[in-house]
């Protein structure tokens, strides 16, 4: 391939880096330019409040000859603004008569302990992928997103293990020009701990904010009942 093959990475997180988005996607990015590409990123959140920030990402996305979009798992789908996003991009390179041949893959994470529950959203971005003239690379999916709490994968520890190989691996295929391999898709999807495990410990967060926020015996309150 090119030696010089430029990697856009769009983070599709509102807590921009400081999320577990961004934290899947760095680690992503860091295995290219190894593999002789250059690399940007664009956070999405804070590009399309503006003209000149919409103008940016539109820019970055003509040069890319790979773009990888990162994001929570929103109501099984994608935040709105990347919803955005994605209309913006697609309207911009259907209009376009010399839009490039652009790769493009997919990478989000939830909340929930089950990596399947992120596979609407990344049917949405496969779809999106068509329609918009990019050739699909693959997804990849998370649950339990929430343990990593957006700390770099490399101080993770264990528990991020499997993660840190299906990147590794991704990003290798990415580099030969192939798409996400279906074992990097399998290990992605491990859990990261028992379910009972990340499940009490969620619980457990919950109610310490709710004390601290002083509303924890309004855990249960249902205003808009009947």
């Amino acid at each position: 391939m090119n030696s010089r093959q430029q990697v856009l990475l769009l983070v599709g997180s509102p807590g921009g880096a400081k999320s577990t988005s961004e934290s899947l996607g760095a680690y992503l990015l860091a295995q290219l330019p190894t593999k002789g590409f250059a690399t940007e990123k664009v956070y999405i959140y804070p590009s399309v409040n503006s003209k000149k920030g919409r103008a940016a990402l539109l820019a970055e996305v003509d040069g890319a000859d790979l773009v990888i979009l990162v994001f929570p798992l929103y109501v099984d789908s994608l935040p709105a603004p990347v919803t955005s996003t994605l209309e913006l991009i697609h309207d911009h390179r259907r209009q376009s008569l010399q839009a490039k041949a652009t790769r493009f893959m997919a990478m989000t994470n939830c909340g929930f302990p089950e990596a399947h529950q992120c596979q609407t959203a990344l049917s949405i971005c496969r779809l999106f992928a068509r329609q918009a003239g990019f050739e699909w690379a693959g997804g990849l999916a998370l649950g339990g997103g929430g343990a990593i709490g957006g700390k770099p994968l490399e101080k993770a520890g264990g528990m991020a293990k499997s993660v840190r190989k299906a990147l590794e691996m991704a990003g290798t295929a990415l580099a030969e020009g192939q798409p996400v391999p279906q074992a990097a898709v399998d290990l992605m999807a491990k859990p990261l701990m028992p379910t009972w495990l990340y499940l009490f410990s969620a619980n457990l967060g919950w109610h310490l904010q709710a004390r601290k926020n002083k509303v924890r015996k309004q855990l249960r309150a249902r205003p808009f009942q009947s």
